[in-house]
């Protein structure tokens, strides 16, 4: 894995669809290399909660009132996905959507995942594969999603690019 490095407070996008897509891409852009021969994934998740996205918390204080604000209702994860061939050149993108309910949690435990740090890292302070787990409900749609890679979609993608998934399994 490479990180790109791609800075996210400066990019600007209408829709939390279309800024996830916009980060997504850069990202990709910023490692691919023009003499490779890897594929490369980018891949960018923001959370949309009553119309306001939610990347990264900027620090406790935020995290904790984003996870006590969403307790008992649901949002939409939505994670850009672009896929480059290095060997050709040629990119595909596009974004997967999640809708993701949250439970009905305490003061108590939200204050604890708080303080893990998990929250801190992720986008919208909570991760489907990690100590927030129990504090989720359910979902509607690709778990794989929330967890940061729609496989589903890197699947169309991929063969987009006349690439099948079955081709990765030898690298």
């Amino acid at each position: 894995m490479v990180v790109s490095g791609v800075a996210e407070d400066d990019v600007a996008a209408p829709t939390t669809r279309a800024l996830a897509l916009e980060l997504a891409e850069r990202k990709a852009a910023a490692v691919a290399r023009s003499d490779g021969d890897a594929v490369v994934v980018g891949c960018d998740s923001l959370l949309e909660f009553e119309g306001r996205r939610h990347g990264k918390p900027a620090g406790a204080r935020q995290a904790l009132d984003w996870l006590r604000s969403m307790r008992g209702h649901h949002g939409t994860l939505f994670t850009g996905h672009c896929v480059i061939d290095e060997r050709t050149g040629h990119q595909v993108s596009d974004v997967a959507a999640t809708v993701v309910h949250f439970g009905t949690t305490t003061d108590e435990e939200l204050e604890a995942y708080v303080a893990s740090g998990e929250a801190l890292a992720v986008a919208g302070a909570f991760t489907l594969d990690g100590r927030s787990a129990p504090f989720i409900d359910g979902i509607e749609g690709d778990p794989s999603n929330v967890i940061g890679l729609s496989l589903p979609l890197f699947r169309v993608l991929l063969s987009q690019l006349g690439i099948p998934i079955t081709a990765l399994w030898d690298r």
